[in-house]
């Protein structure tokens, strides 16, 4: 039999310029030159390591278990950026082991820091490599590295890579112009580091089988193989599988792991699939997957959290970049939360829940959102945070993507240069919405609604049983929808509308159980005042106004409106 081959996927990662390409390739060819993947197809198109996949073997330590066998670690490099954050998530379900590659002259950057973020959404182990360390005098380069070293063990301590292990190296000593005998520092090191961290990933063959093709090329006489990377479930020979961009199903005819023929690959394995009758020109890189099992939608309802060091407010009807799946398009969010009666209810993983109700809001709610800006200093108070929060995204164009899938938005607009965390939360997808017009066919079916409360004045007493109230409507208001509605006078009786009284906007209240007599009198003497004050003199008027405004009986409407409600109901508990 094969000896058996381990495959740990690792994600390199770091700023523009930090060196990730030229450390790739270091650790592939001093791992083992056989094993480095030299596709022709991309040797003649001048990639360098695109692929973003090389590898490196090496024998498989003890801790992975007995006899002889092959640890191979498979080199995800992210180049560039937007696609960083696209590879990283798309990638997140197969990453075991992330390197964030720091150019040790320059210490945490911008991308440094989002990477940082990503892999702590994605991934459970991280190695910090600090690179270029050729730059430093030799004279102060251990010192300079212990500095750094020291700074960045401070950086990590907050994040779930606390104590992870941090390795100096020169991937490409004297740099790209050096010629190539220059020896690597460092790297027999930084293997032995990985080695270490090296893990048997979980994985799990059942689901939708997807996989992300980096390669796509033609073998004369066998047809076109599709390389890549299985993000989720199980393939066999002879299985349909989709490409979901192109609408083209295709039956699996042969396939290869570390260049050996098998009949199964499941998730987390590198596999050449080949199928026949595909031009492979149409697919350079994207998605395969089981049948129909990808959605195309057009808006998603998304449980969500703030990334921390996202400086500003999450609002309501701004839009982000979202990235679901392997797409990023612009969006433009709803953020709602429980009824804060539900505040503290468990939270529910994976599902969203219809038959609730849910409350609107105008922004993500974290520690520093605005409560209410002015009463800040007497409100010392924690405002009360919800353990859960969603949103629903509404997308500029449909997306293709898994049902249950990592969902990040983040502001790329923001311009690259400035030191700040463009990634502003990530979340899961829980429903998708695949028909075009969800605005009439799914909206109404989510129940957020927004707190409504109108305030107007007592203008006169009727009777004992009813009041003249005013200022609580436009004059163009039609009075009639609000007939029924129950109402609170802030001496204490409750009233319901009846009607409009004239034309200016006034209507009548009833209070089934009568006005209380100090309520009466409150409101007797202030219009007998008013009277008073009409046959008397102007000074007069001036000074009763002043005692009647001191003291009005206000009236106050509390109902709720669900915002996707096209009747526009009022509702009071």
């Amino acid at each position: 039999a094969a000896p058996r081959v381990l495959n740990v996927n690792v994600g390199v990662l770091g700023h523009i310029d930090s060196g990730k390409t030229a450390l790739a390739r270091a650790l592939s060819t001093t791992g083992s030159t056989a094993a480095f993947d030299r596709a022709p197809q991309s040797r003649a198109r001048g990639i360098t390591l695109d692929l973003g996949f090389s590898c490196l073997r090496t024998a498989l330590p003890p801790q992975l278990g007995p006899g002889p066998g092959e640890l191979q670690f498979t080199l995800v490099d992210c180049p560039g950026h937007a696609s960083l954050i696209r590879t990283i998530i798309g990638g997140a379900q197969i990453i075991d082991l992330m390197m964030l590659v720091i150019d040790v002259t320059k210490g945490m950057q911008t991308q440094s820091a989002e990477c940082l973020v990503i892999g702590q959404i994605a991934c459970q182990k991280m190695v910090v490599v600090l690179n270029k360390i050729d730059l430093l005098p030799e004279g102060k380069r251990q010192s300079a590295i212990e500095k750094m070293t020291k700074k960045m063990q401070k950086t990590l301590e907050n994040t779930k890579f606390c104590g992870c292990p941090i390795v100096a190296v020169a991937a490409k000593p004297g740099g790209p112009e050096a010629p190539e005998s220059e020896n690597p520092l460092g790297v027999s090191e930084l293997i032995e580091v990985l080695k270490s961290q090296a893990y048997l990933p979980s994985r799990d063959p059942s689901g939708h089988f997807l996989m992300a093709v980096d390669h796509c090329f033609s073998i004369k006489g066998q047809g076109t193989v599709m390389t890549g990377t299985i993000l989720s479930g199980s393939v066999s020979l002879g299985d349909n599988v989709e490409i979901p961009a192109l609408k083209v199903t295709k039956k699996v005819k042969s396939m290869q792991m570390f260049h050996t023929p098998v009949t199964y690959a499941m998730q987390g394995d590198r596999v050449g699939i080949c199928v026949t009758q595909f031009d492979p020109k149409l697919l350079e890189r994207g998605l395969i997957c089981t049948p129909e099992s990808l959605h195309t939608i057009h808006a998603a309802i998304i449980s969500l959290k703030k990334i921390q060091y996202f400086r500003g407010s999450l609002q309501t009807k701004a839009k982000f970049h979202i990235t679901v799946g392997h797409e990023t398009v612009m969006g433009r969010v709803m953020f709602f939360s429980p009824a804060p009666a539900d505040f503290n209810e468990e939270i529910q993983e994976n599902v969203f829940d219809f038959e609730k109700d849910y409350l609107y809001q105008e922004e993500y709610l974290s520690k520093d959102s605005n409560s209410s800006g002015e009463n800040k200093e007497n409100d010392q108070a924690e405002i009360q945070l919800p353990r859960q929060q969603w949103a629903l995204l509404e997308f500029e164009k449909p997306v293709t993507c898994p049902k249950l899938c990592l969902v990040i938005g983040s502001k790329l607009d923001t311009d690259i240069h400035a030191n700040t965390c463009r990634l502003a939360f990530h979340g899961v997808l829980l429903q998708g919405m695949e028909d075009k017009n969800y605005m009439e066919t799914f909206l109404p079916k989510l129940k957020v609604y927004k707190l409504k409360h109108k305030e107007g004045q007592v203008e006169r007493v009727m009777d004992d049983y009813s009041v003249i109230g005013r200022s609580l409507f436009k004059k163009e208001t039609n009075i009639q929808i609000f007939v029924g509605l129950k109402v609170k006078l802030s001496t204490g009786e409750d009233g319901i509308i009846d009607g409009g009284f004239g034309q200016s906007g006034k209507f009548k209240i009833r209070i089934p159980d009568g006005l209380k007599p100090d309520t009466k009198m409150l409101l007797t003497v202030a219009s007998k005042k008013k009277s008073k004050a009409g046959k008397g003199d102007t000074t007069k008027e001036d000074e009763s106004s002043k005692n009647d405004s001191a003291q009005p009986v206000t009236i106050s409407l509390l109902f709720k409106r669900y915002v996707f409600d096209m009747q526009k109901k009022m509702i009071q508990s």
